[in-house]
């Protein structure tokens, strides 16, 4: 017996090296780090009011076209929402960073060490056909964007090993390595009905209506013109916690302009409801005239904290006019940002210098010792500012004279290998003048780049805008078709891998890397950041790290941000108390049929 006793021992100490400390963990909630703010068995979001009324209309407008109903095409463009089409896994709540609840997926499990994940599929869980939501559907969403999707996806996901169907309402996903961000991730994944999509090339456009999950079905619509989505009644996931409150318009439009002043001319006539404006000049001069002096339209500046996007002039350093750093660098004197703040833009901007404005991660001051331990390895690859200066972008006294800055500039060009000649700027080994042209889709930014415009041909630039339609400008920006280009990054609340996306020279062929970074030291710190995702002080370094070497190495004219939504919309809307800390929240917004009945005969239809 003592002998047998000490077999089992021996068994279950192999057993315990074998596994560590690895335990399994079963919840109802995801997040990549902290604790999740809502409970198992909480009732709703803390911003919405579940009692809101279902009813009415919201109609919004859009600029441009569309000619897909398939946003995951690799060509084509797709209509407002079509994202939407298919119900995730689990859904993020807008009070916080990275956190997911159970939507499809009621509950997960997995170990501590972040190499697999199991998603428990609700039974309740059906698309607008009526068939139930399996996990045979999640295996197939995962490879048809593995296969057919965009390439950054299959680029993302090299690191999942497998996905398994365990029974009709469990899948799981197997990792190569341990990597919780991953896991994260997939929570997010929107699923495709199987019956559906099997025969169909998931890379392509698509006129056909698809068959959808979303709490919304498109009712009418005539292609490129408008969109007309209705609220399932009887939608599966209506009463769950993470819906309660949401969705409560009967209708949802989107109405598709060419032009933003005419769209801004036919809000303010009635022809549809909601506007968030992005041009100061408009804000401050147009959302003027009898519906705002009788409160028909209210117009609104809210204040937020989400961290803010690199919005900025694009250089595609792959031309060879952009290649040198320095070159770059002279040009970014060309923007005379404080006089077009206060000419162009009312005063309501800030200059934005870093790629994680408005977060703890934007690079101030010197870099810290924690920071040099990451950056000194790098010395000879980088450029050497990153650790004897403060990034700022050049300043002007905002009366637009900036004879100082062309000064300065044209010392760059001379450092650079450019010469004036003949009152153009030339280079010294091609005798090739500097010729640059700038695409863009916005006629709104046209009168933005003019001063910029203006300011190169002082230098001996020639400085061209392009503007093309949509399509033509998507079709540029996917085959990296531009010298410099109208973009920018979308805002990072913290570094992680999809940074890589951007950033990495794997990634050099895709649309988000706008800029052409091919790059190893920025491989580097890149890298860095994706082992580091667990470790939050490291990973506070290693993004202050790769921002000053982003910022160094003048990859961007960067431009303006603004902490505040502007909003204007017919007074017909009620909301909760509580607004959602990183959104605006109008999906929890209602119609509240008193103030709408107060309001004039409007050319509005759903």
């Amino acid at each position: 017996m003592k002998s047998f006793n000490l077999f089992l021992l021996l068994i279950l100490i192999g057993q315990s090296l074998l596994w560590g400390s690895t335990e399994i963990i079963t919840s109802e909630s995801l997040t990549l780090r902290g604790t999740p703010k809502y409970k198992p068995g909480f009732k709703h979001f803390d911003y919405v009011n579940p009692q809101a009324p279902k009813g009415g209309s919201i109609t919004y407008s859009t600029t441009g076209t569309f000619d897909s109903f398939h946003r995951f095409a690799r060509r084509g463009i797709s209509v407002a929402l079509a994202a939407n089409y298919y119900d995730t896994l689990m859904v993020s709540s807008d009070d916080e960073i990275e956190v997911y609840y159970g939507l499809v997926a009621k509950k997960i499990e997995y170990p501590t060490d972040y190499t697999w994940i199991i998603f428990h599929i609700n039974p309740k869980a059906r698309f607008h056909d009526g068939k139930a939501i399996t996990a045979d559907d999640v295996v197939f969403t995962f490879y048809k964007f593995f296969n057919e999707g965009v390439p950054q996806y299959k680029q993302y996901y090299a690191d999942v090993d497998k996905v398994e169907v365990l029974d009709q309402h469990r899948v799981k996903f197997s990792l190569k390595k341990e990597n919780k961000e991953m896991l994260v991730s997939l929570a997010s994944t929107r699923i495709l009905p199987k019956h559906y999509w099997e025969s169909k090339n998931f890379g392509e456009p698509t006129t056909e209506i698809p068959l959808s999950s979303w709490a919304y079905k498109i009712s009418d619509y005539k292609m490129g013109q408008y969109i007309i989505y209705e609220r399932v009644k009887d939608y599966w996931a209506k009463d769950l916690p993470v819906m309660k409150g949401l969705s409560n318009f009967d209708f949802i439009r989107y109405d598709y302009y060419r032009d933003e002043t005419v769209a801004l001319e036919a809000f303010k006539a009635g022809e549809f409801d909601l506007r968030q404006e992005n041009v100061s000049k408009y804000w401050a001069t147009l959302y003027t005239g009898s519906n705002f002096d009788n409160k028909y339209i209210l117009k609104e500046d809210i204040p937020h904290d989400i961290p803010q996007g690199m919005q900025a002039l694009v250089f595609n350093i792959q031309k060879p006019v952009f290649k040198n750093p320095i070159t770059r660098e002279a040009i970014i004197y060309t923007m005379d940002f404080e006089w077009m703040n206060k000419n162009l833009f009312y005063d309501q901007y800030t200059r934005t210098r870093s790629y994680f404005q408005n977060t703890k991660y934007e690079a101030k001051n010197l870099p810290s010792k924690e920071e040099l331990q990451i950056l000194e390895p790098l010395k000879g690859k980088i450029p050497d500012r990153v650790f004897t200066e403060e990034y700022q972008p050049p300043k002007t006294d905002g009366s637009g004279n900036i004879r100082s800055n062309i000064r300065k500039a044209l010392r760059l060009f001379k450092k650079a290998g450019w010469s004036i000649k003949d009152k153009k700027l030339v280079n010294d080994q091609t005798g090739k003048p500097l010729e640059f042209e700038v695409l863009i889709y916005s006629p709104t930014m046209e009168r933005v780049l003019i001063p910029i415009q203006n300011n190169c041909k002082r230098m001996g630039i020639k400085m061209t805008i392009r503007k093309v339609d949509t399509s033509q400008f998507t079709n540029r920006m996917r085959t990296r078709d531009y010298d410099m280009i109208s973009g920018g990054y979308s805002a990072n609340y913290y570094p992680d891998s999809n940074l890589k996306i951007v950033w990495h020279s794997k990634y050099l062929d895709y649309t988000y890397n706008a800029a052409g970074v091919q790059d190893p030291a920025i491989d580097t710190i890149l890298e860095g950041i994706e082992a580091k995702q667990e470790d939050e002080e490291a990973l506070l370094h290693y993004g202050r790290a790769l921002d000053r070497v982003l910022q160094w190495n003048f990859f961007v004219i960067p431009e303006w941000h603004i902490s505040k939504f502007r909003v204007a919309y017919w007074n017909k809307f009620s909301r909760p108390a509580i607004r959602p800390k990183y959104a605006l929240g109008v999906d929890s917004w209602w119609v509240d049929k008193a103030k709408e009945a107060k309001l004039p005969n409007r050319n509005i239809t759903n």
